[in-house]
């Protein structure tokens, strides 16, 4: 009998992406411009088409701009052997950062990047000297966005959300959704309508599993 799936946490705003985390599955398959310091020998037919016309080993030219997930681009970077170097998407660059810091909820951000906190924590792992700019960045637009976030999940009892949730990136959507669990919750409780505590399918099954090794 099949269980429900149990959703994995991000961790793209630590160090590393939770390899087991759906999110992060997908922001890692996000496009990365890179430009290559060297050349990639064997690799001109994955990475170039047919008119970039690649060199005579097939290699891949030193200067080449390419589009590379997150996953490849970090796997490949390295400071001493400047295999590549990272440049900033748009949405990250200094003229976007003017537009967050005016007001960051005009910004359609599940347009512009529908992970744009944790491909934007990710993007610091490699070394820019806007890195500091674009942490203090991305910090800024969550505290901007988030108060309405909240607010707007609140005040949405049984009513459509898309409209309202059509411009958050993912991890707001998450934050939206909890917001609306809990007012939920609430307005069940108030009503006398809160249904019964009882333990998850994961303490019971612990349970079961302990009681079986003592019967052992």
């Amino acid at each position: 009998m099949s269980e429900a799936y149990f959703r994995v946490e991000s961790g793209a705003l630590g160090p590393e992406e939770n390899f087991l985390s759906l999110d992060d599955i997908l922001m890692s398959h996000e496009k990365l411009p890179v430009r290559t310091e060297t050349a990639m020998p064997r690799l001109g037919a994955f990475f170039l088409e047919r008119s970039a016309g690649a060199e005579t080993d097939n290699a891949v030219p030193q200067g080449s701009k390419l589009e590379l997930p997150l996953w490849l681009a970090k796997g490949l970077f390295d400071n001493k052997r400047r295999i590549l170097s990272v440049e900033l998407p748009k949405i990250y660059q200094e003229g976007w950062r003017t537009v967050f810091s005016a007001d960051a909820n005009v910004v359609d951000l599940h347009k512009m990047g529908p992970h744009f906190y944790g491909f934007g924590s990710q993007l610091l792992h490699f070394d820019s000297p806007e890195n500091a700019d674009i942490s203090q960045s991305l910090l800024q637009t969550f505290i901007g966005r988030f108060r309405r976030i909240m607010d707007s999940s609140q005040n949405a009892y049984n009513e459509d959300t898309s409209v309202l949730v059509a411009r958050l990136d993912e991890m707001e959507r998450g934050l939206f959704q909890t917001g609306q669990k809990g007012l939920n919750d609430f307005q069940c409780w108030e009503k006398g309508q809160a249904s019964q505590i009882t333990a998850s399918n994961l303490v019971q099954n612990y349970k079961k599993r302990k009681f079986t090794d003592m019967e052992d």
